[in-house]
């Protein structure tokens, strides 16, 4: 009987006394973490500031390469000013030599014109040759020697040229001694060759006589011209 009477008491006593373990755990772990959270707060406050990279990359650059820099960049800026000089004048001397093939291709076309124009007048100057040739070829010796006593060289010559020589030397018979003369030494020249005309070959013994057309050599050779007397 006894020992039921102990028993209450027992068990309040142990559940008094687990209560006060818990209470001592409870106050332990909140005292831990308390002390965790101060560990952490404290490694924060004394962990390194986080560094500013872009003040470090200022700071970092030395005189030395700011000048550096900044002469590439003065040189970056020439050769871009040089660049577009080059360009203007590449295209400058597109246009110029654009204009140049214009004007060649003018001139071109001026000389095919008158080359044209010069061989049609040749033509013309031929067929006028050959008309007075035919018209002094059908005319008696004696009328046309006296025409040609005072026909200009410019059309003597051509004319006389274009003559058969049995047809000319009729003509050059009945002519004056001296208009005969002229005219059979121009047409002497006109049969020289270029480099004997300009003297570069000379035969031996001096230069060969002109033997003048058949006809003329029948004119007795003429001496001086008498002077004219006051």
């Amino acid at each position: 009987m006894r020992y039921f009477r102990l028993l209450p008491a027992v068990i309040v006593v142990t559940v008094g006394l687990l209560g006060l373990k818990g209470e001592g755990l409870i106050n332990s772990a909140m005292a831990q973490e308390q002390k965790a959270a101060a560990g952490d707060q404290l490694a924060q406050d004394t962990a390194p500031l986080p560094k500013d990279t872009a003040t470090e990359d200022t700071k970092s650059d030395s005189p030395a390469e700011v000048d550096v820099l900044s002469s590439l960049s003065k040189r970056r800026v020439e050769l871009d000013a040089r660049e577009a000089d080059l360009e203007m004048r590449t295209q400058v001397l597109a246009a110029a030599e654009q204009r140049v093939d214009g004007k060649i291709a003018m001139l071109k076309q001026l000389q095919d014109q008158i080359t044209t124009l010069l061989g049609q007048r040749d033509v013309e100057q031929q067929k006028q040759v050959t008309s007075l040739v035919k018209t002094y070829s059908a005319m008696k010796s004696k009328d046309a020697a006296r025409i040609f006593n005072n026909l200009p060289d410019e059309v003597l010559v051509p004319v006389a040229q274009a003559m058969k020589s049995d047809v000319l030397a009729p003509i050059l018979a009945a002519m004056t001694a001296d208009n005969a003369q002229r005219l059979t030494q121009k047409l002497a020249n006109r049969l020289k060759l270029p480099d004997t005309a300009a003297g570069a070959i000379t035969p031996p013994g001096g230069p060969a006589p002109v033997t003048p057309p058949a006809g003329a050599a029948a004119q007795p050779p003429q001496g001086p011209a008498p002077k004219a007397t006051k």
